[in-house]
């Protein structure tokens, strides 16, 4: 079994990770886009482009199923990128965890990029799944950037930011990007110590994996043997894990195991 994941950047890492703890043995895609990386500024046809181009390069590699692990990208790209691959391979898109945020009652907030904070996309979820919550869209503008490169001061800089503008009411934050997923412990800390002790966080990249299994008729099956392969492709060129993944524990355990 063959699992290909798409992003920008590093963060596909969270999902990557998702699917190593519930399929060990499953081989692992990771194709990103250095080169074109942000994807948040561009235009809806540039990002369309450039996760094609991503997507492609994976397909390469004949996987059972695509995971576009990038929020920007399943907004822009994910009909195209449908309308490409499947149903020769499933493409699984990643939507902001504003349902299961909302059912538990009290205010919310999406933490997301400025890109998509207030897009009609983000408020067409929030009207579709808020389940009349408050919900507060909070932009966090430079944190993804911040992860992707590893650079600490710029990633609490960004956060700290970020918690500032977030209701001190809220129950519950949205990760409204994957990077975000990389830097949780760093999220809870500040909201907390911004006012907001009682604050749960939620992401896409657990759900998107369990969702992957699904589309492929897999079940979570942790191994006792050695973990599937992982293959990294960077802006087309097959690589190694980029130095600044292994600066988180996600990237640190894939490529763990696939030295191991």
């Amino acid at each position: 079994m063959k699992i290909a994941l798409v992003d920008s950047g590093i963060g596909l890492l969270a999902a990557a990770a998702a699917l190593r703890r519930l399929r060990p043995d499953a081989d692992l895609v990771l194709s990103s886009d250095p080169d074109g990386m942000p994807w948040g500024p561009r235009t809806p046809e540039e990002v369309t482009a450039r996760a094609l181009a991503c997507a492609r390069a994976a397909a390469a590699t004949r996987p059972d199923a695509l995971i576009v692990a990038c929020n920007t990208a399943s907004v822009h790209a994910l009909a195209a990128l449908r309308t490409e691959l499947e149903p020769a391979v499933p493409v699984i898109g990643t939507v902001p965890a504003i349902k299961p945020a909302s059912a538990a009652g009290g205010a919310v907030a999406i933490w997301a990029t400025p890109a998509t904070t207030g897009s009609a996309y983000q408020r067409g979820l929030i009207g579709e799944f808020g389940n009349g919550a408050v919900v507060t869209e909070v932009p966090c503008p430079g944190l993804a950037d911040a992860v992707q490169h590893a650079d600490d001061a710029a990633i609490n800089a960004a956060i700290a930011a970020a918690a500032a503008r977030t209701p001190r009411d809220v129950r519950a934050v949205v990760l409204g990007c994957t990077h975000y997923e990389l830097v949780t412990d760093r999220i809870r800390a500040a909201v907390q110590q911004a006012g907001a002790p009682a604050v749960t966080l939620h992401g896409s990249a657990e759900a998107v994996a369990a969702q992957a299994l699904r589309r492929i008729g897999s079940r979570p099956e942790p191994a006792a043997g050695p973990s599937g392969e992982l293959t990294v492709i960077l802006s087309g060129r097959l690589s190694a894990l980029p130095a600044t993944a292994l600066a988180y524990a996600e990237g640190a355990a894939l490529g763990a195991a696939a030295s191991a």
